[in-house]
């Protein structure tokens, strides 16, 4: 497979988007992780020094999987889709950071994970929200579509149990809303990310606390394995 966008590099400046969705997830990151898409390995880096047993990267597609740079020997890669997994592999964490929107049948994908989580395991997806905000840049870089939280919890698999399920980034939402500021073209400037990254992330950290995650255009949804 070949990833058919070209915004990893252009994405991994924002850091201060990175460390707040990192305080997110972060208290459900435990024991044997997986990383489904793991891309560049941008977002492995940033989640490197939790407290975890062993890490996996798994990405489709060769060319990203080559350039990934393992962060230390918990860590290890496999080129691949969950289903190419060896049948007794099984996980603490499945991660699934900016990837549910490029893959088509999601459902089935999260029954997939769902069925290689260990019993009190946790699947956490983080994804584009808001089908209203969906542009010509979400289209070039492979998304099929932007959640709700309805619709993220729609196909989420009936063996798991809810743990959180929040917007992020409400000043994001509402520049993007105003004026599609940042994804108003195939693919937004350095400019427009740093911008974004450093200028209205900061905002949406104290404003999200305000709304209490009800306001948003990122969306974060954690279960865990009843079994």
């Amino acid at each position: 497979m070949t990833y058919a966008g070209a915004e990893l590099p252009l994405f991994a400046l924002a850091v201060n988007w990175k460390a707040y969705w990192r305080l997110e997830i972060a208290p459900f990151i435990q024991g044997a992780v997986l990383e489904v898409g793991a891309g560049l390995g941008a977002n492995t880096a940033v989640l490197s020094d939790l407290d975890y047993r062993s890490w996996l990267c798994l990405e489709p597609d060769a060319a990203l999987l080559s350039q990934i740079q393992l962060p230390g020997p918990r860590h290890s890669a496999v080129a691949g889709a969950i289903a190419d997994l060896p049948a007794d592999a099984r996980f603490d964490s499945i991660l699934y950071i900016d990837v549910l929107e490029h893959i088509e049948n999601d459902a089935a994908e999260l029954q997939r994970a769902c069925d290689r989580l260990n019993p009190g395991g946790r699947l956490i997806v983080l994804s584009p929200a808001h089908p209203f905000l969906y542009t010509p840049f979400d289209k070039a870089i492979g998304h099929y579509r932007r959640y709700t939280r309805a619709s993220l919890r729609k196909v989420a698999p009936p063996g798991l149990t809810e743990r959180r399920m929040v917007y992020l980034d409400a000043a994001g939402l509402l520049a993007s809303a105003g004026n599609r500021l940042l994804l108003s073209r195939a693919m937004p400037t350095q400019k427009q990310i740093l911008f974004w990254d450093r200028g209205l992330v900061p905002v949406s950290r104290r404003l999200d606390r305000l709304l209490g995650g009800r306001v948003g255009k990122t969306v974060i949804g954690i279960w865990q394995n009843r079994a």
